[in-house]
């Protein structure tokens, strides 16, 4: 994940914002990224800003370590540290190419955790379905093993010691425009875009 530290700017797409389509619309894209995105990227470098000792710390070790921040900038530095952390996340590991079989440890996790990848898909289905109003569904490991787990608004595995695999977003705004209240239509878009290789160098190494 590029740009780590203080100032935050909007990376770029790893790809074109029509390249997830019919998937994904190029109109959620823009919105999503170009300004979802943005608003938290503005209000961290602002928080950072008022606060310049943060700015010794990268994206991650803030999320880690948000335990060490005072009570009175905790709140806005995991809101929007949360939310460019998990943005970013979601459109790194989404790809024209994706709707490939999970490979390397990721597939012996959800083999020998779920059965086979179909069970993995529908269990992870049901948990993403039963995230009350704003939030992440992921799939997540500790080094050994592989877990489904849920966070609200822009929490992060991070902060509870988990090693991101894959996310997904189901705050309305990534879904609504093209699925409006179907996010179970969204959840199985979402799969045919889930790059696999992505993940696996994200959480496992090359």
């Amino acid at each position: 994940m590029e740009n780590q530290y203080y100032p935050f700017y909007n990376t770029p797409l790893p790809y074109e914002y029509n390249a997830l389509e019919p998937y994904i619309d190029e109109k959620t894209m823009h919105l999503h990224h170009d300004r979802h995105l943005q608003t938290y990227i503005d209000n961290l470098n602002q928080t950072m800003k008022q606060n310049p000792w943060l700015q010794r710390m990268s994206l991650v070790e803030v999320l880690y370590h948000l335990e060490k921040i005072p009570k009175e900038q905790s709140i806005e530095v995991r809101k929007n540290a949360g939310g460019v952390y998990n943005h970013r996340f979601f459109f790194e590991t989404m790809s024209p190419d994706g709707n490939t079989q999970p490979m390397g440890r990721i597939k012996q996790g959800i083999d020998n955790t779920f059965g086979s990848y179909e069970k993995f898909e529908r269990v992870f289905k049901d948990a993403a379905l039963k995230v009350f109003g704003s939030g992440y569904a992921w799939l997540v490991t500790d080094g050994n093993g592989f877990y489904i787990i849920t966070t609200q608004n822009q929490n992060t595995p991070l902060e509870f010691g988990w090693t991101p695999v894959i996310g997904i977003d189901v705050w309305e705004h990534a879904y609504y425009l093209k699925h409006y209240n179907e996010r179970n239509k969204y959840i199985d878009d979402w799969f045919q875009v889930v790059d696999w290789k992505k993940a696996e160098e994200k959480c496992c190494g090359r």
